[in-house]
Protein backbone atom coordinates (compact mmCIF):
# COMPACT_ATOMS: atom_id res chain seq x y z
CA UNK A 1 0.00 0.00 0.00
CA UNK A 2 1.36 3.43 -1.04
CA UNK A 3 0.18 6.24 0.78
CA UNK A 4 0.25 9.97 0.59
CA UNK A 5 -0.34 13.00 2.87
CA UNK A 6 -0.93 16.78 1.45
CA UNK A 7 -1.20 19.44 3.97
CA UNK A 8 -2.23 22.59 2.51
CA UNK A 9 -1.16 24.66 5.54
CA UNK A 10 -3.79 27.14 7.14
CA UNK A 11 -5.97 26.41 4.41
CA UNK A 12 -9.31 26.64 6.28
CA UNK A 13 -11.06 29.98 6.76
CA UNK A 14 -14.45 31.56 6.42
CA UNK A 15 -16.57 32.82 3.92
CA UNK A 16 -15.05 36.17 2.22
CA UNK A 17 -17.33 39.19 1.02
CA UNK A 18 -14.64 39.36 -1.92
CA UNK A 19 -15.08 35.77 -2.90
CA UNK A 20 -19.24 36.33 -3.14
CA UNK A 21 -19.35 34.92 0.72
CA UNK A 22 -17.18 31.86 -0.42
CA UNK A 23 -14.50 30.79 1.52
CA UNK A 24 -10.68 30.52 0.20
CA UNK A 25 -11.53 26.40 -0.67
CA UNK A 26 -15.25 27.19 -2.08
CA UNK A 27 -13.53 29.82 -4.63
CA UNK A 28 -10.63 28.14 -5.76
CA UNK A 29 -10.75 25.61 -8.84
CA UNK A 30 -9.29 22.38 -7.49
CA UNK A 31 -10.68 19.28 -9.40
CA UNK A 32 -8.07 16.87 -8.12
CA UNK A 33 -9.30 17.28 -5.01
CA UNK A 34 -12.89 17.37 -5.30
CA UNK A 35 -12.17 14.18 -6.82
CA UNK A 36 -10.67 12.92 -3.64
CA UNK A 37 -13.80 13.96 -2.47
CA UNK A 38 -16.83 12.52 -4.43
CA UNK A 39 -14.66 9.57 -4.88
CA UNK A 40 -14.15 8.94 -0.99
CA UNK A 41 -14.84 10.10 2.33
CA UNK A 42 -15.05 14.43 3.43
CA UNK A 43 -15.13 15.38 7.09
CA UNK A 44 -13.37 17.29 9.99
CA UNK A 45 -11.06 16.96 12.44
CA UNK A 46 -9.62 18.99 15.11
CA UNK A 47 -5.88 18.94 15.41
CA UNK A 48 -5.91 21.56 18.40
CA UNK A 49 -7.16 20.68 21.83
CA UNK A 50 -8.28 23.91 23.34
CA UNK A 51 -5.79 24.53 26.10
CA UNK A 52 -2.75 24.41 23.69
CA UNK A 53 -1.63 27.17 21.69
CA UNK A 54 -2.99 27.47 17.71
CA UNK A 55 -0.24 26.59 15.99
CA UNK A 56 1.53 24.29 13.24
CA UNK A 57 3.85 22.52 15.96
CA UNK A 58 0.61 21.37 18.00
CA UNK A 59 -1.78 20.79 14.87
CA UNK A 60 1.03 18.60 12.97
CA UNK A 61 1.97 16.67 15.67
CA UNK A 62 -1.60 15.85 16.02
CA UNK A 63 -1.76 15.34 11.61
CA UNK A 64 0.71 12.99 11.63
CA UNK A 65 -0.74 10.83 14.17
CA UNK A 66 0.50 12.04 17.97
CA UNK A 67 -1.12 13.13 20.92
CA UNK A 68 -0.22 16.93 21.68
CA UNK A 69 -1.37 16.17 24.99
CA UNK A 70 0.80 13.68 25.35
CA UNK A 71 3.93 14.69 23.48
CA UNK A 72 3.86 18.91 22.95
CA UNK A 73 6.28 20.66 24.94
CA UNK A 74 7.15 23.55 22.83
CA UNK A 75 7.85 24.92 18.85
CA UNK A 76 11.51 25.36 19.15
CA UNK A 77 12.53 21.86 20.09
CA UNK A 78 11.07 20.82 17.04
CA UNK A 79 12.72 23.24 14.82
CA UNK A 80 16.08 22.48 16.90
CA UNK A 81 15.52 18.61 16.08
CA UNK A 82 15.45 19.71 11.55
CA UNK A 83 18.70 21.17 12.25
CA UNK A 84 20.13 18.64 13.91
CA UNK A 85 20.91 20.40 16.84
CA UNK A 86 21.28 18.06 19.85
CA UNK A 87 19.20 18.98 23.13
CA UNK A 88 20.34 17.49 25.96
CA UNK A 89 18.67 16.46 29.13
CA UNK A 90 18.80 20.25 30.79
CA UNK A 91 18.62 22.59 27.63
CA UNK A 92 15.62 24.26 26.34
CA UNK A 93 15.26 25.78 22.47
CA UNK A 94 13.51 28.92 21.99
CA UNK A 95 12.25 30.15 18.79
CA UNK A 96 14.07 32.97 17.46
CA UNK A 97 12.02 35.31 15.24
CA UNK A 98 13.50 38.28 13.25
CA UNK A 99 11.15 41.00 12.97
CA UNK A 100 10.48 44.87 12.01
CA UNK A 101 8.93 46.29 15.26
CA UNK A 102 8.19 49.91 14.80
CA UNK A 103 6.47 52.74 17.43
CA UNK A 104 5.98 49.51 19.52
CA UNK A 105 3.64 47.67 16.55
CA UNK A 106 4.55 44.34 14.97
CA UNK A 107 5.08 45.61 11.41
CA UNK A 108 6.76 42.16 10.00
CA UNK A 109 7.28 39.45 12.08
CA UNK A 110 9.59 38.03 8.71
CA UNK A 111 11.48 41.57 8.81
CA UNK A 112 10.81 41.65 5.20
CA UNK A 113 11.78 38.07 4.48
CA UNK A 114 14.96 38.57 5.15
CA UNK A 115 17.53 36.40 3.57
CA UNK A 116 19.33 33.42 5.85
CA UNK A 117 22.83 35.07 4.79
CA UNK A 118 21.65 38.53 6.05
CA UNK A 119 19.94 36.51 9.40
CA UNK A 120 23.62 34.80 9.75
CA UNK A 121 25.39 37.21 9.84
CA UNK A 122 23.17 39.30 12.66
CA UNK A 123 23.14 36.81 14.84
CA UNK A 124 26.72 36.21 14.87
CA UNK A 125 27.12 39.92 16.20
CA UNK A 126 24.08 39.35 18.46
CA UNK A 127 26.11 36.05 20.03
CA UNK A 128 28.96 38.65 20.48
CA UNK A 129 27.40 40.92 22.22
CA UNK A 130 26.77 37.99 24.58
CA UNK A 131 28.81 37.89 27.99
CA UNK A 132 31.90 35.10 28.41
CA UNK A 133 30.53 31.99 29.26
CA UNK A 134 26.62 32.88 28.31
CA UNK A 135 24.90 29.46 28.21
CA UNK A 136 22.71 31.47 25.25
CA UNK A 137 23.58 30.00 21.64
CA UNK A 138 22.10 31.63 18.99
CA UNK A 139 21.65 29.40 15.70
CA UNK A 140 20.66 30.23 11.83
CA UNK A 141 17.87 28.85 10.46
CA UNK A 142 16.03 29.99 7.27
CA UNK A 143 15.09 33.29 6.49
CA UNK A 144 13.73 34.62 9.61
CA UNK A 145 12.92 31.65 11.21
CA UNK A 146 15.99 30.62 13.85
CA UNK A 147 16.66 29.46 17.39
CA UNK A 148 18.32 30.59 20.90
CA UNK A 149 19.49 27.91 23.01
CA UNK A 150 19.92 27.48 26.95
CA UNK A 151 22.47 24.85 27.53
CA UNK A 152 21.95 24.22 30.96
CA UNK A 153 23.57 22.46 33.32
CA UNK A 154 23.10 20.72 37.25
CA UNK A 155 24.15 23.83 38.67
CA UNK A 156 23.36 26.12 36.44
CA UNK A 157 19.58 24.86 35.25
CA UNK A 158 17.16 26.84 33.12
CA UNK A 159 14.99 29.45 34.31
CA UNK A 160 12.17 28.29 32.63
CA UNK A 161 9.02 26.08 33.19
CA UNK A 162 6.06 25.10 31.55
CA UNK A 163 4.18 28.32 33.00
CA UNK A 164 6.18 30.37 30.87
CA UNK A 165 4.07 32.38 28.27
CA UNK A 166 5.41 33.77 25.02
CA UNK A 167 3.19 35.45 21.82
CA UNK A 168 3.85 34.01 17.89
CA UNK A 169 4.97 37.43 16.35
CA UNK A 170 2.58 36.09 13.91
CA UNK A 171 -0.33 36.50 15.78
CA UNK A 172 0.83 40.19 16.37
CA UNK A 173 0.70 41.46 12.73
CA UNK A 174 -0.02 45.37 13.14
CA UNK A 175 -0.99 44.97 16.61
CA UNK A 176 0.69 46.74 19.47
CA UNK A 177 3.32 44.43 21.10
CA UNK A 178 3.07 46.19 24.63
CA UNK A 179 0.79 43.56 26.24
CA UNK A 180 2.60 40.64 24.54
CA UNK A 181 6.42 40.00 25.84
CA UNK A 182 7.02 36.74 27.32
CA UNK A 183 6.00 36.24 30.77
CA UNK A 184 6.37 33.77 33.92
CA UNK A 185 9.83 31.77 34.68
CA UNK A 186 12.66 33.37 32.65
CA UNK A 187 10.87 35.76 31.22
CA UNK A 188 13.07 38.45 32.46
CA UNK A 189 16.13 36.62 30.25
CA UNK A 190 14.07 36.63 27.54
CA UNK A 191 12.75 40.46 27.62
CA UNK A 192 16.46 41.77 28.02
CA UNK A 193 17.78 39.91 24.85
CA UNK A 194 14.64 41.19 22.90
CA UNK A 195 15.66 44.69 24.30
CA UNK A 196 19.53 44.50 23.76
CA UNK A 197 18.97 43.42 20.42
CA UNK A 198 17.48 46.82 19.10
CA UNK A 199 20.78 48.06 19.78
CA UNK A 200 22.89 45.19 18.47
CA UNK A 201 21.07 45.94 15.01
CA UNK A 202 19.86 49.47 14.49
CA UNK A 203 23.23 50.07 12.86
CA UNK A 204 23.92 46.60 11.74
CA UNK A 205 25.86 46.84 7.73
CA UNK A 206 23.02 43.85 6.71
CA UNK A 207 19.94 46.41 7.73
CA UNK A 208 22.04 49.60 6.54
CA UNK A 209 21.92 47.77 3.05
CA UNK A 210 18.78 46.89 3.22
CA UNK A 211 17.39 50.32 3.80
CA UNK A 212 19.41 51.09 1.04
CA UNK A 213 17.38 48.83 -1.15
CA UNK A 214 13.80 50.47 0.64
CA UNK A 215 13.33 46.83 2.36
CA UNK A 216 12.64 46.71 5.95
CA UNK A 217 15.27 46.18 8.90
CA UNK A 218 15.43 43.16 11.39
CA UNK A 219 15.17 45.63 14.08
CA UNK A 220 14.63 42.83 16.92
CA UNK A 221 14.76 39.18 17.47
CA UNK A 222 11.36 38.06 18.91
CA UNK A 223 11.54 35.04 21.23
CA UNK A 224 8.42 32.19 21.73
CA UNK A 225 7.70 28.82 21.55
CA UNK A 226 10.16 27.41 24.02
CA UNK A 227 10.40 24.25 25.12
CA UNK A 228 12.17 20.80 25.83
CA UNK A 229 12.66 17.96 23.00
CA UNK A 230 9.49 16.04 22.97
CA UNK A 231 9.61 12.22 22.90
CA UNK A 232 8.13 10.64 19.97
CA UNK A 233 7.90 6.63 19.00
CA UNK A 234 9.03 6.41 15.50
CA UNK A 235 6.47 6.47 13.43
CA UNK A 236 7.68 2.43 11.44
CA UNK A 237 7.08 1.25 14.94
CA UNK A 238 3.71 2.60 15.68
CA UNK A 239 2.39 1.74 12.01
CA UNK A 240 4.54 -0.48 10.49
CA UNK A 241 5.57 1.41 6.92
CA UNK A 242 8.84 4.19 6.45
CA UNK A 243 8.33 7.73 5.29
CA UNK A 244 9.49 10.70 4.24
CA UNK A 245 8.05 14.34 4.02
CA UNK A 246 8.46 17.02 1.83
CA UNK A 247 8.08 20.82 3.18
CA UNK A 248 10.94 23.89 2.79
CA UNK A 249 9.40 24.56 6.74
CA UNK A 250 11.97 23.53 9.67
CA UNK A 251 8.74 22.38 11.92
CA UNK A 252 7.73 19.87 9.32
CA UNK A 253 11.22 18.94 9.24
CA UNK A 254 11.58 18.10 12.78
CA UNK A 255 8.82 16.73 13.36
CA UNK A 256 9.96 14.22 10.49
CA UNK A 257 13.41 13.46 12.10
CA UNK A 258 11.43 13.24 15.80
CA UNK A 259 9.72 10.29 14.15
CA UNK A 260 12.19 8.28 11.73
CA UNK A 261 11.25 10.07 8.13
CA UNK A 262 13.50 10.97 5.87
CA UNK A 263 13.88 14.77 4.76
CA UNK A 264 13.57 15.48 0.83
CA UNK A 265 14.73 18.34 0.15
CA UNK A 266 13.22 20.13 -3.13
CA UNK A 267 15.34 22.83 -5.11
CA UNK A 268 13.07 25.81 -5.17
CA UNK A 269 10.59 25.13 -2.20
CA UNK A 270 10.93 28.09 0.00
CA UNK A 271 7.85 27.66 1.99
CA UNK A 272 6.55 30.78 0.67
CA UNK A 273 3.89 31.98 -2.19
CA UNK A 274 6.86 31.85 -4.59
CA UNK A 275 7.52 28.03 -3.95
CA UNK A 276 7.65 25.37 -6.50
CA UNK A 277 4.69 23.53 -6.30
CA UNK A 278 5.67 21.33 -9.64
CA UNK A 279 8.63 20.82 -7.77
CA UNK A 280 7.02 19.58 -5.22
CA UNK A 281 4.87 17.40 -6.95
CA UNK A 282 7.84 15.79 -8.64
CA UNK A 283 9.82 14.54 -5.79
CA UNK A 284 6.70 13.13 -4.12
CA UNK A 285 6.00 10.92 -7.56
CA UNK A 286 9.69 10.01 -7.21
CA UNK A 287 9.58 9.51 -3.53
CA UNK A 288 6.89 6.66 -3.84
CA UNK A 289 8.94 4.19 -5.23
CA UNK A 290 11.04 4.27 -2.38
CA UNK A 291 9.02 4.96 0.68
CA UNK A 292 5.05 3.71 1.91
CA UNK A 293 4.50 7.13 2.80
CA UNK A 294 4.83 10.51 1.43
CA UNK A 295 4.25 14.00 2.88
CA UNK A 296 4.12 17.03 1.45
CA UNK A 297 3.57 20.04 3.50
CA UNK A 298 2.87 23.55 1.39
CA UNK A 299 3.41 26.77 3.77
CA UNK A 300 1.56 29.27 0.70
CA UNK A 301 -1.52 29.05 2.39
CA UNK A 302 -0.65 29.96 5.25
CA UNK A 303 1.38 32.44 4.57
CA UNK A 304 -1.27 34.20 2.36
CA UNK A 305 -3.50 34.10 5.07
CA UNK A 306 -0.80 35.82 7.44
CA UNK A 307 -0.75 38.83 4.99
CA UNK A 308 -4.30 38.83 4.65
CA UNK A 309 -3.80 38.53 0.69
CA UNK A 310 -7.80 36.65 -0.75
CA UNK A 311 -6.19 36.13 -3.99
CA UNK A 312 -2.62 34.56 -3.44
CA UNK A 313 -4.51 32.00 -1.20
CA UNK A 314 -6.91 31.02 -3.82
CA UNK A 315 -4.01 31.08 -6.54
CA UNK A 316 -1.71 29.00 -4.16
CA UNK A 317 -4.98 26.44 -3.67
CA UNK A 318 -5.19 26.29 -7.04
CA UNK A 319 -1.46 25.77 -7.66
CA UNK A 320 -1.10 22.79 -4.95
CA UNK A 321 -4.47 21.21 -6.55
CA UNK A 322 -2.71 21.55 -10.02
CA UNK A 323 0.72 20.37 -9.43
CA UNK A 324 0.68 18.57 -5.98
CA UNK A 325 -2.33 16.75 -5.75
CA UNK A 326 -3.06 16.26 -9.53
CA UNK A 327 0.38 14.74 -10.24
CA UNK A 328 0.55 12.50 -7.17
CA UNK A 329 -2.79 11.24 -7.57
CA UNK A 330 -2.10 10.09 -10.94
CA UNK A 331 1.14 8.35 -10.00
CA UNK A 332 -1.30 6.55 -6.99
CA UNK A 333 -3.90 5.50 -9.42
CA UNK A 334 -1.33 3.68 -11.07
CA UNK A 335 -0.28 1.29 -8.05
CA UNK A 336 -2.45 -1.34 -6.88
CA UNK A 337 -3.59 -0.28 -3.26
CA UNK A 338 -2.78 3.42 -2.59
CA UNK A 339 -4.62 5.95 -0.43
CA UNK A 340 -4.98 9.77 -0.32
CA UNK A 341 -5.40 12.44 2.29
CA UNK A 342 -5.71 16.29 2.21
CA UNK A 343 -5.86 18.34 5.35
CA UNK A 344 -4.76 21.42 6.38
CA UNK A 345 -3.03 21.68 9.92
CA UNK A 346 -5.55 24.50 11.62
CA UNK A 347 -7.26 27.26 9.86
CA UNK A 348 -5.75 30.36 9.12
CA UNK A 349 -8.29 33.45 8.67
CA UNK A 350 -7.82 36.15 6.20
CA UNK A 351 -9.90 38.21 8.87
CA UNK A 352 -7.18 37.58 11.63
CA UNK A 353 -4.38 36.81 9.92
CA UNK A 354 -3.74 34.33 13.04
CA UNK A 355 -3.57 30.34 13.60
CA UNK A 356 -7.22 29.37 15.14
CA UNK A 357 -8.27 26.59 17.18
CA UNK A 358 -11.15 24.26 15.76
CA UNK A 359 -11.60 21.68 13.24
CA UNK A 360 -10.65 22.08 9.65
CA UNK A 361 -11.87 19.55 6.59
CA UNK A 362 -10.67 16.52 5.09
CA UNK A 363 -10.89 14.07 2.54
CA UNK A 364 -9.54 11.01 1.81
CA UNK A 365 -9.74 8.13 -0.98
CA UNK A 366 -8.68 5.33 -2.10
CA UNK A 367 -8.36 1.35 -1.76
CA UNK A 368 -11.39 0.23 0.18
CA UNK A 369 -12.48 3.43 1.20
CA UNK A 370 -16.27 4.04 -0.18
CA UNK A 371 -17.83 7.28 -1.26
CA UNK A 372 -20.01 9.22 1.40
CA UNK A 373 -21.73 11.36 -1.21
CA UNK A 374 -19.65 14.28 -0.65
CA UNK A 375 -18.82 16.19 -4.16
CA UNK A 376 -15.98 18.62 -3.28
CA UNK A 377 -13.53 19.54 -0.88
CA UNK A 378 -14.39 22.72 1.53
CA UNK A 379 -15.61 23.55 4.90
CA UNK A 380 -19.17 22.92 4.46
CA UNK A 381 -19.18 19.66 2.60
CA UNK A 382 -17.24 18.54 5.49
CA UNK A 383 -19.55 19.97 7.74
CA UNK A 384 -22.61 18.17 6.03
CA UNK A 385 -21.04 14.76 5.94
CA UNK A 386 -21.27 14.21 9.84
CA UNK A 387 -17.73 12.33 9.89
CA UNK A 388 -15.63 13.51 12.53
CA UNK A 389 -12.62 13.10 14.42
CA UNK A 390 -12.15 15.63 17.56
CA UNK A 391 -9.28 13.74 18.58
CA UNK A 392 -7.27 14.67 15.72
CA UNK A 393 -4.46 12.58 16.20
CA UNK A 394 -6.46 9.69 15.56
CA UNK A 395 -7.38 10.51 11.68
CA UNK A 396 -3.91 9.30 10.89
CA UNK A 397 -4.84 5.55 12.27
CA UNK A 398 -8.66 5.98 10.34
CA UNK A 399 -6.34 6.71 7.11
CA UNK A 400 -3.40 3.69 7.44
CA UNK A 401 -5.94 1.61 8.78
CA UNK A 402 -9.40 2.54 7.36
CA UNK A 403 -11.45 -0.27 5.70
Amino acid sequence: MKYVVIIPDGCADQPQESLGGQTPLQAATIPHCDAIASSGQVGLANHIPRHLPAGSAVANMSLLGYDPNRHFTGRAPIEAAAGGVELGAQDWAVRCNLVTIEDQVMRDFTAGHISTDEARSLLETAQASLPPGSPLEFHTGVSYRNLLLYRGAPQRPAPFSTDTRTCPPHDLIDQSIADSYPRGPGSDLLNEIMSQSWQWFAEHPVNQQRRSRGELPATNVWLWGLGRRPQLAPFADRFGIRGAMITAVDLLRGLARLIGWQCIDVPGATGYLDTDYAAKGAAAVEALQEYDIICVHIEATDEASHEGRVDAKVQALESIDAAIVGPVLQALQQTDAWRILVCPDHATPLATKMHSHGAVPFAMAGSRIASDGASTYDEQSAQSTGLRHDRGWELMEAFIDHA
